[in-house]
């Protein structure tokens, strides 16, 4: 479950942004998850509870924000909701497309004390 490595990072680099702003602990970790990022948010929140403990993030609560995906049409400019990579674009069918979010998991808000 590669979940359990993701969050390990975002509690590193929750508790190392904590740090640099004199912060002990940490109240809240918001994560935008998107849609073709490959990570299961309830495999995310398991992995957070499960690797929370003895961290600044101890007693954490955990967001998870869904990013669903989106993609852009080279032909026409439509932007559009993705379904799966690969598509038509709906408007044109054309195949010239560019994915403009849904791919990324990032460490969106951190509410520290």
């Amino acid at each position: 479950m590669h979940e359990a490595s993701l969050i390990q990072e975002v509690l590193e680099e929750a508790a190392r942004q904590a740090r640099a702003h004199g912060c002990t602990g940490i109240h809240l970790i918001r994560l935008r998850v998107g849609a073709l990022s490959g990570a299961v948010p309830e495999a995310l929140e398991f992995a957070f509870e499960a690797l929370k403990a003895g961290t600044p993030a101890a007693a954490a609560r955990l967001e998870i924000e869904a990013v669903p995906a989106r993609a852009r049409c080279r032909a026409c400019g439509r932007e559009f909701a993705l379904e799966e990579p690969g598509l038509p674009c709906p408007s044109c069918a054309g195949g010239d497309t560019e994915l403009v979010c849904g791919r990324a998991l990032e460490l969106a808000r951190l509410v520290a004390g």
